[in-house]
């Protein structure tokens, strides 16, 4: 009886999961610190954040050689519940640099926002996001899934009295519910078809067929299938994201922006990839053609932005991140056909994404602290006011476009290409290269805005733009980071690739 007890006794690897874990602690003890913090204090909670976010990153370091797992099985050591294999690592930074530059982003501008509750649902949220992709049976994914989704819905609508808030967390959240009714529904079929929640284990199953229950595990791959298009904002599940990101909070938009999509797009990785690679028949063409309907009507939609329209910019943004989607669900859609290999290019390409995007959110956070409206023609010459930023912002718009000096965004765009055509998606390339060209007008447009000469509203000192050091900090930040990878773009695919899965 003692052995039979002893046997079930998992050791826990703490340094693989301490990412995660450190991040969820230090997201406890500000929403603890918050109510013994006197008022004129409450900035000392965003420093608080601050520092647990560095020390989670830091942690990241020692587990760069990506071998090592936890929460096995005892009678299979090889079964674990949380990997921290290369591809986990490289997520984990995405989603942990970008809750910090979230984090930057919003010090000092959350006087309306309730501050403890703030850090702690985005300290909470960035949690989850870095444990789904260590996730490796259903179970852990679905609920850091949740985790790293619930708190978001509060923070979506942490503007107590304000309609535009409510109503986008509103939609959100039902958007987010019903993908999560789907996939739950999804995932029973699953384990009721294999009897195990294991990916890996999973996999071996379907592979060897399930007999009567065949039906019902094709029925469980589909459903799980549409409950991630839901999160990763793919057409025709896209619904949400534009009055999602006008009614957030500028920071939380961009984080959702960034955050949110990496998290759906890993979890999509690891089911399909990781856990359905038999059915790479049912996943492989529905995804390429999401794929292409994603990227052609966030590519269309952004370009119909008016100038003078109120959020124009925001709502560019949105749009050009559902159009990124897109282009970021055509390296798992190649790897039914060419190998797991090619999702290395989601990976790389959501890395770019997540950088550029980000600083050109930390633009529009600056550019609204004197244009409340964030129209695209408010930054009608803000070279001539702030030239650092608009250069920065230039930079990033380049990079999205894919064009020179923002050499990480052609790079990935190639790479993603390449997969396409390495995989005998012809048609599908076909349709990226059309969708690049309709990208570049509207990126070309953004950009050249930047330079032009300022109306006479724009000219007056009275519109000056002011940052804070912690905006300047996140925009240098980003920017530096754009040209790093720019340089060396090719050490991320090569990082991403080794050892995954």
């Amino acid at each position: 009886m003692t052995v039979a007890a002893a046997s079930l006794v998992q050791s826990v690897d703490w340094l693989a999961i301490a990412p995660p874990t450190l991040t969820a602690t230090v997201a406890l003890i500000v929403l603890v610190a918050d109510l013994f913090v006197p008022a004129h204090r409450k900035p000392l909670l965003g420093g608080l954040a601050v520092a647990g976010l560095v020390a989670a990153l830091l942690t990241l370091v020692p587990l760069r050689d990506g071998h090592r797992a936890t929460f096995c099985l005892p009678a299979q050591p090889g079964v674990c519940s949380y990997t921290a294999d290369h591809f986990t690592l490289v997520i984990q930074a995405l989603v942990l640099g970008g809750a910090l530059l979230t984090v930057l982003l919003s010090l000092h501008d959350t006087g309306e926002l309730p501050v403890g509750e703030y850090w702690f649902l985005l300290l909470a949220s960035a949690a989850g996001a870095a444990l789904l992709p260590a996730a490796r049976d259903l179970a852990t994914l679905v609920v850091a899934l949740e985790v790293a989704s619930l708190p978001a819905f509060a923070l979506v609508g942490l503007r107590r009295g304000d309609r535009r808030s409510s109503e986008a967390a509103l939609k959100f959240f039902l958007s987010s519910v019903t993908a999560t009714a789907v996939m739950l529904l999804g995932v029973s079929f699953v384990y009721a078809a294999t009897g195990t929640l294991h990916l890996g284990e999973i996999a071996g199953e379907l592979a060897e067929g399930t007999g009567p229950l065949e039906t019902l595990a094709g029925a469980g791959v589909a459903l799980t299938l549409v409950g991630f298009a839901f999160k990763t904002a793919a057409a025709p599940f896209h619904f949400w994201v534009p009055d999602t990101y006008i009614g957030a909070p500028l920071p939380i938009a961009a984080y959702l922006s960034v955050v949110g999509k990496a998290v759906g797009f890993s979890g999509l990785i690891l089911v399909t990839v990781v856990a359905f690679p038999s059915y790479g028949n049912v996943w492989g063409p529905l995804l390429a053609v999401l794929a292409a309907l994603t990227m052609t009507l966030g590519n269309v939609a952004a370009l119909r932005q008016s100038a003078t329209r109120a959020w124009s910019a925001v709502r560019l943004l949105a749009w050009s991140s559902v159009a990124q989607a897109g282009y970021l669900l055509v390296p798992i859609a190649s790897a039914a056909y060419a190998g797991e290999r090619r999702v290395g290019s989601t990976v790389a390409y959501a890395l770019m994404y997540a950088v550029v995007n980000l600083g050109a959110f930390a633009v529009t956070v600056l550019v609204a602290r004197t244009k409340p409206l964030n129209r695209l023609s408010d930054y009608r010459g803000l070279w001539a006011r702030r030239p650092f930023a608009a250069l920065a912002l230039a930079f990033f718009l380049l990079c999205l476009a894919g064009l020179p000096p923002g050499i990480i965004g052609l790079f990935a765009k190639v790479t993603v290409f390449s997969a396409a055509v390495d995989a005998g998606l012809g048609w599908l390339a076909a349709v990226m290269a059309v969708n690049v060209v309709i990208g570049l007008t509207y990126y070309l447009r953004w950009t050249a805005v930047l330079f032009q000469a300022p109306g006479d509203e724009t000219a007056t000192g009275t519109h000056t733009v002011t940052a804070t050091p912690a905006i300047t900090a996140a925009i240098g930040l980003t920017a530096a980071a754009g040209i790093v990878l720019s340089g060396a773009p090719q050490l991320v695919l090569r990082f991403a690739g080794t050892g995954l899965f």
